[in-house]
C-alpha cells in the first residue's frame, strides 16, 4: 500500500511555485489506483517523492508502512519504477539487462535467475529475451523498462504513462500487464492522458489539478458526480470548474 500524506513541493526563490501542494491520497493493494491531470498539475513530481528521487518540503509517504523521508532505500526496495525508455541498453540482451538491475536489489544465484525467467515468461518476452536490444520497437524497449522495474518482485509498482507513444498491439500487452500486477496483489499507481484507458483499468482515481487533488473515487463515482457518460468529460468538468473556482 502506498500512502501519501499532505506532500508539498514549491520552487523558486520565495516559493512561489507550488508544484504540490497538500496531496493526499492513498493506493490500496490489489488495486490499480489512477493520478490523472493536465500538463503541469503535479502527477510526476509526486511519483518522484514517492520513489525518493526527490524529498518533499513536507508532508511524507508510507510504503508498506515504511516512511520515504525515515527510510528512502527501505522504500526503494518495496517499489518497482517503470521511467522512461533513455536508460535500454542497446548492447545488451533483456536478460543481461533484468540481471544488471536485478543486483542492484541484492538479488543473487538461483534466486536472481528464477525472478528473470519469471520476468521474461509474465511479459511473454520468450523470443526476445536472448537478443541485443538495438533495433528493439518501441513496444519491445518498453517491456524491459516494465521488466527492470517488476525484477526485485515488488509489491508496489509506479507506471507513469506506460502505453505512450505504442501501436495498438502493443498497448494491449501492456493493459494485460498491468491488469496482471494488480490481480497478483500488487498496488498499482498509475498516471495516463488516454481517459478511455483509465476508465478501463482504474478501480480508483485521483485527479490533480494545480498541485492540488481536486477529486478522488472509482471512474463510475466521478461519472456519477458530474452527471456525465465518460471519464473523459468527467476529468474535464471537473478540472475547468477547479480553475474557474480558482
Amino acid at each position: 500500500m502506498i500512502e501519501v500524506r499532505d506532500l508539498k513541493k514549491f520552487y523558486g526563490a520565495e516559493n512561489e511555485i507550488k508544484a504540490v501542494n497538500g496531496v493526499t491520497f492513498t493506493c490500496p493493494d490489489g488495486q490499480i489506483t489512477g493520478l490523472l491531470g493536465p500538463n503541469g498539475a503535479g502527477k510526476t513530481t509526486v511519483m518522484r517523492m514517492i520513489s525518493g528521487l526527490i524529498a518533499p518540503m513536507s508532508g511524507t509517504v508510507v510504503v508498506d508502512q515504511i516512511d520515504v523521508k525515515m527510510n528512502p532505500t527501505g522504500v526503494r526496495q518495496k517499489l518497482g519504477v517503470q521511467g522512461d525508455m533513455g536508460g535500454v541498453y542497446p548492447r545488451l540482451t533483456p536478460r543481461e539487462q533484468f540481471r544488471y538491475y536485478a543486483k542492484f536489489y541484492g538479488l543473487k544465484g538461483n534466486v536472481l535467475e528464477e525472478r528473470i525467467d519469471s520476468v521474461i515468461q509474465e511479459l511473454n518476452m520468450t523470443d526476445i529475451a536472448d537478443r541485443k536490444a538495438e533495433g528493439f520497437s518501441r513496444g519491445q524497449r518498453q517491456k524491459i523498462v516494465l521488466g527492470r522495474a517488476l525484477v526485485h518482485n515488488p509489491s508496489n509498482v509506479i507506471l507513469d504513462e506506460p502505453t505512450n507513444g505504442l501501436d495498438v498491439m502493443a498497448v494491449r500487452e501492456t493493459r494485460q500487464s498491468i491488469r496482471a500486477m494488480r490481480d497478483q496483489g500488487r498496488c498499482v499507481l498509475f498516471s495516463t492522458h488516454y481517459m478511455d484507458e483509465a476508465e478501463r483499468l482504474c478501480d480508483n482515481i485521483a485527479i490533480i489539478v494545480d498541485g492540488k487533488i481536486v477529486a478522488s473515487g472509482t471512474p463510475q463515482a466521478l461519472m456519477s458526480q458530474t452527471n456525465k457518460t465518460s471519464l473523459e468529460e468527467a476529468f474535464v468538468a471537473l478540472a475547468g470548474d477547479w480553475r474557474i473556482q480558482r
